[in-house]
């Protein structure tokens, strides 16, 4: 297995842990108040589009020349620290 195969593996495992969390997000939703719950809604639209951009760049890293898939692994890393970041911040909110 390639560097880069080892790499796109090991993010769609790390993604997969982050798609959970979002369903758990999803859960307290569905508990939260009437004013809460539209706020909740953004921020778990918000982290699906994250997470869409993430699984994007792993797929075209994925599919990028051995040459070109070093520079493309920096966007990637980027996407995922914003997702990271922004799941982290939801959770605090659903608390």
């Amino acid at each position: 297995m390639s560097n880069r195969d080892a790499y796109v593996e090991k993010m769609h495992a790390k993604l997969d842990e982050l798609n959970a969390e979002i369903d758990r997000l999803k859960a307290k939703l569905d508990g939260a108040k009437a004013e809460k719950r539209i706020e909740y809604q953004e921020d778990i639209e918000n982290l699906k589009a994250k997470q869409k951009e993430v699984e994007e760049k792993i797929d075209t890293l994925r599919d990028a020349g051995d040459d070109a898939w070093e520079d493309i692994k920096k966007g990637v890393e980027d996407a995922w620290q914003s997702m990271e970041s922004a799941v982290n911040a939801a959770k605090n909110r659903f608390k």
